[in-house]
């Protein structure tokens, strides 16, 4: 979160950074929001994977997982940290060998007798890691670039960070499969992932620390002496967000819209690998690379995609419905392979297909609420737009960890077409909150008036 006052060189006054001429954005954005991108995919996704592969149950593997949300949930109250010392470039470097070292950490971990304590212990390092490399990243951005190339490189960004959730849910689970395969060991194949990862990691801090520019506005922060001076506005940023007007609705929206998907999300690679006379697919590692990792993701970008496009054309009032309904109903596509146990890893791709392209039209519109959740009160004077965005993803996050750690118990109670069909019923409370929710008639449409 960053301290509310403007202090000189800040990216609203476009200053380049020292060498810009020199340095072009393609030479580190999108390797930025590549690295970015990787360790949130390794912490909620690998993980589930790994543990799956090493005989975890669901029970286990849901709520051990789930509570690694918890450093982006808390990520707002740390923020103010980075601003106090150092310069967001260092911490961007700095927190890239942290999580490099953690990388080849859990490769070290898992042929351990001790494997689950000690890699759940180096993958919370990761995920504090990562959170606060995602703080220090972002307002980086911002600084390193004058205003008009900060819109220019939004698609890159966004398209980087959707490649590293691809080639980490894609890419990497197949080669995890492989790698076990080859060597005959669950455990050898996913520890050289996570050591291949860990150097690919270490490699890609070095290339920053070469390539990022060094912005003027980047200056190293305060120290101490201006503790109180932040600590005082950290408090009047959490104030201004509690007394927006319909703040109970607005957090209710923001904790439940995601509601059934924050349970089947941690089931759904479970539900791939699991075999069939316990209720699952079946499918091998490798195919739920390919099926849930690579189709799955693709369908997810290219919904998001056609959900922006969508609410620009009618805005967020009139495509919420369709939106809600475009992120709910696919997921009877899990409840329909819970039923049939389809063989087709055609037939299993294009379901997933159907359901994460589905979810993917539904979040934009999630993410245009929390945009106009964290500037609603502008027209007051209120300077806090970027940091209640923050305190809106920190509430995101938390409605994905609490009903995330027990889902895994309440399937391994049901069986999985009593929970899938429990998911759809887990719509309600959504359907519910979005009733409620007030939104301008115009906002977000392309043609509207500012």
């Amino acid at each position: 979160m960053s301290a509310p006052h403007a202090a000189p060189g800040s990216p609203g006054q476009d200053l380049l950074p020292t060498g810009a001429g020199q340095i072009s954005p393609w030479a580190w954005v999108p390797s930025l929001y590549f690295v970015q991108g990787l360790p949130y995919v390794v912490v909620m996704t690998l993980s589930v994977v790994l543990y799956k592969n090493l005989g975890l149950s669901n029970t286990d593997i849901a709520l051990y997982t789930s509570w690694l949300y918890l450093p982006w949930v808390i990520k707002p109250l740390w923020s103010p940290l980075l601003e106090l010392f150092s310069t967001k470039r260092r911490w961007i470097t700095a927190l890239q060998f942290v999580v490099g070292a953690a990388l080849a950490a859990v490769a070290l971990t898992i042929p351990t007798a001790h494997m689950l304590q000690l890699s759940l212990a180096v993958f919370w390092l990761m995920a504090f890691a990562s959170a606060s490399h995602d703080i220090a990243a972002d307002g980086y951005y911002m600084l390193a670039q004058p205003k008009h190339q900060q819109a220019a490189f939004v698609g890159v960004r966004s398209t980087f960070y959707r490649l590293a959730n691809i080639g980490g849910q894609g890419g990497l689970v197949y080669l995890a499969g492989e790698l076990a395969e080859r060597t005959g060991s669950v455990a050898t194949g996913w520890s050289l992932v996570f050591g291949g990862l860990g150097a690919g990691f270490a490699l890609l801090a070095l290339w920053h620390l070469r390539v990022l520019p060094r912005p003027v506005a980047d200056a190293p922060g305060p120290g101490r002496a201006a503790a109180g001076h932040l600590v005082a506005d950290f408090l009047a940023v959490f104030a201004s967000f509690f007394k927006k007007p319909g703040i109970a609705v607005t957090l209710g929206f923001l904790l439940l819209y995601r509601f059934p998907e924050a349970q089947l999300l941690k089931l759904a690679s479970p539900f791939l690998l699991d075999p069939v006379d316990q209720g699952g697919l079946g499918l091998s590692t490798k195919a739920v690379g390919i099926a849930y990792g690579t189709v799955g993701l693709t369908a997810l970008t290219v919904g998001g995609l056609v959900g922006g496009w969508v609410i620009s054309r009618m805005g967020l009032k009139r495509a919420l419905w369709p939106l809600v309904l475009a992120m709910h109903v696919p997921n009877v596509a899990f409840l329909l392979l819970a039923l049939t146990h389809p063989t087709s890893l055609w037939v299993v791709s294009a379901a997933l297909a159907v359901e994460q392209f589905g979810y993917g039209l539904g979040f934009t519109a999630y993410m245009m609420y929390m945009i106009l959740v964290a500037n609603s009160g502008q027209a007051e004077g209120s300077n806090y737009a970027t940091s209640h965005y923050a305190i809106c993803t920190g509430f995101m996050a938390l409605g994905m960890m609490i009903p995330g750690m027990w889902s895994g118990w309440l399937q391994d109670h049901l069986g999985y077409v009593p929970f899938f069909a429990w998911v759809l019923v887990a719509t309600v409370p959504s359907f519910a909150m979005a009733a409620l929710i007030k939104i301008p008639a115009d906002f977000g449409r392309k043609d509207a008036r500012a």
